[in-house]
């Protein structure tokens, strides 16, 4: 997916808000075997590359579409995404920096695009021969656009349907190229070659769901949105966006704890061990009650947005007996003690926290190490898998 060239490469690169999170592999006996790791924990405005007002890359689009054709338009575009060198220089240092202290060894990376800055949708066609199929397909996509077709790069995949169909859906995403040229720009100064570019969807549909063809939730917890996503026969189908996450459970235990800001983040997970009742050491300081009252600000819109999520999937047309199998959450808000407990059990299906390590061999010393920090490079081991057999 936005592929720049084709080359075997097994680093990926997750510029996420929370900071910047890579993954090296290496393939041995066509099985992805962990190289190495790092990550930072710093934020990131990653989410206000589109604009200084968070605007979508439909927003956007629909922000610049007056801009006209040629430079006109480019230089609208770049306005937008704030292209400067002191950006591209900011994030090039943050990976070099990961990069040389983890000991990265390939140069070359695939690298994620934020959800907020893709524009995905579902397009349905006739039965067209191949050969008609891309013109076709542009002439449709150019009407949902409300921004040049020339000023995005375009991504489409055909979504399996049923044997004999005379129509085909195909999902599609779209970019635009001034923030494909960014990211090309920050990778070229830290001393990578971008390969390629993929959506956060498809890197933890890869990373966390595989081959598995059943209809599933995918919830990414983050540092500022979760990303509700529906998978289907292995593909990201639907998207939905909240403006909530790990930093609004760190102002709530800010408030509960009287915790100094510049220290929550190192002390949520400790903290969260023994808070609440029946925790590792049986000891917990507050009922499961009370924390789920104190806490009901984080959970609620999420327990209402999977709601909306499912209610939107299930009235598609061909979705009416799709209800998901599973729940699955990622991220580093993943963690939330109860979430996957009060999922399952307002929704009556199996919740878990994914394993993106499940596809990937490594020592069993670092099994422990490992499992605590995988929600959050679940993004990144995806990206590297994408060239590697298994």
């Amino acid at each position: 997916m936005f592929g720049f060239g084709r080359t075997k490469s097994y680093l990926g690169v997750d510029l996420g808000a929370g900071g910047v999170k890579l993954v090296e592999l290496k393939e041995e006996k066509k099985r992805p075997v962990l190289f190495t790791y790092g990550f930072t924990t710093g934020s990131q405005n990653v989410h206000h590359l589109l604009d200084k007002k968070d605007l979508t890359a439909t927003q956007l689009m629909e922000k610049t579409s007056g801009a006209g054709t040629g430079k006109e338009a480019d230089n609208a575009l770049n306005r937008a995404f704030m292209v400067d060198d002191a950006q591209v220089e900011r994030y090039a240092n943050v990976i070099r920096s990961v990069c040389a202290e983890a000991k990265v060894k390939t140069k070359t990376a695939v690298a994620s695009l934020p959800v907020s800055a893709v524009f995905h949708a579902i397009v349905t066609l006739p039965m067209v021969k191949k050969e008609d199929f891309d013109r076709i397909l542009r002439a449709e996509v150019k009407k949902l656009l409300p921004y040049p077709l020339e000023e995005v790069v375009l991504d489409s995949q055909i979504i399996p349907g049923a044997e004999g169909a005379v129509s085909q859906k195909v999902l599609v995403n779209a970019v635009p190229r001034a923030l494909v040229v960014f990211y090309t720009k920050v990778f070229k100064l830290a001393g990578l070659t971008l390969e390629s570019l993929e959506p956060e969807s498809v890197a933890l549909s890869r990373s966390l769901i595989g081959r598995d063809a059943a209809t599933t939730m995918l919830i990414d917890i983050g540092a500022e949105r979760t990303n509700f996503f529906i998978i289907d026969q292995a593909i990201p189908i639907t998207h939905h966006s909240l403006e909530m996450g790990g930093k609004r459970i760190n102002a709530v235990l800010e408030k509960l704890l009287g915790l100094e800001p510049g220290i929550t983040e190192q002390m949520k997970r400790d903290v969260f061990t023994h808070l609440i009742e029946g925790g590792n050491s049986g000891n917990g300081i507050l009922p499961r009650a009370k924390f789920l009252e104190f806490f009901n600000s984080i959970i609620d819109p999420i327990l209402k947005e999977i709601e909306y999520s499912l209610e939107l999937f299930l009235r598609q047309s061909d979705n009416q007996n799709k209800h998901p199998e599973k729940i699955v959450l990622t991220g580093g808000g993943a963690l939330f003690p109860y979430l996957t407990e009060e999922i399952a059990n307002r929704f009556k299906v199996k919740c878990y926290i994914g394993d993106p390590w499940g596809r990937v061999v490594y020592q069993d010393g670092l099994r422990p190490i490992l499992r605590s920090i995988a929600p959050r490079l679940a993004v990144s081991i995806g990206l590297a898998l994408r060239n590697v057999v298994y």
